[in-house]
């Protein structure tokens, strides 16, 4: 899935008015949408951990599709009233052409939220009963159905870049629920137990228990927008929304490993020996991961990349160049979090991970706001550095609130964690 957004990327940059269709796509569109959609996000470690009969899924499912309708609902306002362009223009200062041409991207976007909650949810029963190749094979059918979407419109070049690009994405994304939720019907049917030693999954047991990691993308997506907001009041306004999007997108495709490590360590960490086996594994996949990053973004390969595939123009390849060095922290941040954030989960102690993505949010606001007061240098260079440093700052405060986890093997439904929960 990491691969999407630099494929629709390099798509764009082959379309007419390249800058202005990256920078309204990667810096207002994309952002806006993750950041309706982000009380979800966080439904695939929720239902890999809650998972566990067929009462709970279903209660599950309704809850899913609570939240689905509401935020489709709040997309709905956004691309049809006049609240979506003042958020655009206003509040987020982008130039009005990119504003502009951001508009059809947001409509063709409206059935995103609702696909990713029904995805997701389906996920986390399909990991919890050990079905995780299904969800790669899902996967797999979003990519190939969002590559033809891309390939039939760079032949036609019918829509702008902007439209081409949000198609593909809510189009994929919908094939990759469909095919989802198949599987999940005969799972359901066939293999989740009726019933569990697990208590009845009631509304105010689950939001004590989800509304922590709901709030967690939340603050991070919204200093997405925040980034773009101040990108637009730093120098080299245009270049630095269309890099940004470009290097982010890139950098996506290694960190995406380190996201798919919470739900592994959600899975298996209660299993005797798994905490130790799951730690090793998590260092030196931070390790690896780093190093392919700065070698990669270090050698000619980078400039290759950002020239003719990224297909960026030639005064863009260089910020991007730095972008990708600035952020080579990032892969090695999110697979710890991962690591740190699927304890927590295990346990049911989700308010530590909102308090390190409030931390996330000071540290990259801080730097934002060095850098629209500086007004020093282009602003894509700010917002990736404040996306580093407030990762950096995230996995550092969930190390801490980690301190004093339960000894290995101790079953997070125990009593004792059961009291732990409650203080947090």
């Amino acid at each position: 899935m990491g691969i999407e957004q630099p494929a629709i990327a390099a798509v764009i940059a082959r379309l007419p008015d390249t800058k202005v269709q990256l920078a309204a796509y990667g810096s207002v569109v994309f952002p806006i949408a993750l950041l309706i959609e982000a009380p979800i996000i966080m439904l695939l470690a929720a239902s890999t951990e809650l998972s566990r009969d067929r009462v709970r899924y279903a209660q599950m499912v309704r809850y899913t599709r609570i939240m689905g309708i509401a935020l489709t609902g709040l997309h709905i306002v956004v691309a049809a009233t006049p609240a979506g362009p003042w958020f655009i223009e206003a509040a987020l200062s982008v130039p009005s052409e990119v504003a502009q041409a951001s508009r059809p991207g947001l409509w063709l976007m409206i059935p995103w939220s609702w696909a990713i909650a029904s995805r997701r949810t389906g996920q986390g029963l399909l990991i919890r009963t050990g079905k995780s190749r299904i969800v790669g094979l899902a996967t797999g059918v979003r990519l190939l159905v969002s590559s033809t979407v891309l390939a039939t419109g760079v032949l036609t070049q019918a829509a702008s870049g902007v439209e081409i690009g949000t198609a593909a994405l809510a189009v994929g994304v919908l094939s990759e629920a469909a095919f989802v939720h198949v599987f999940v019907r005969r799972v359901v049917a066939t293999q989740l137990p009726a019933t569990s030693e697990a208590p009845p999954l009631t509304g105010s047991g689950f939001l004590s228990f989800y509304v922590p990691l709901a709030l967690t993308p939340v603050v991070i997506l919204v200093i997405q927008p925040i980034g773009t907001a101040a990108i637009s009041r730093m120098p080299e306004v245009l270049g630095s929304l269309a890099v940004w999007p470009v290097v982010v997108g890139l950098g996506f495709v290694l960190q995406s490993v380190g996201l798919a490590f919470n739900e592994v360590v959600v899975a298996l960490v209660a299993r005797p020996g798994a905490r130790e086996v799951l730690w090793r594994f998590a260092w030196r996949l931070a390790l690896t991961l780093t190093v392919i990053w700065l070698s990669f973004s270090l050698s000619p390969l980078a400039a290759v990349w950002f020239e003719h595939v990224a297909n960026l123009p030639s005064d863009l390849v260089e910020p991007a160049l730095l972008g990708l060095v600035i952020a080579a922290p990032q892969p090695a941040s999110r697979v710890l979090q991962s690591w740190y954030q699927g304890l927590l989960v295990a346990e049911h102690r989700t308010r530590p991970i909102t308090e390190a993505v409030v931390v996330f949010g000071i540290a990259c606001g801080s730097v934002l706001g060095v850098g629209v007061a500086w007004q020093g240098t282009p602003g894509v260079y700010m917002a990736v550095l404040g996306f580093t440093a407030g990762r950096a700052a995230q996995t550092g405060w969930l190390w801490w609130r980690c301190r004093g986890k339960p000894p290995q093997g101790q079953s997070p439904s125990s009593p004792s964690s059961r009291s732990n929960t409650s203080k947090g």
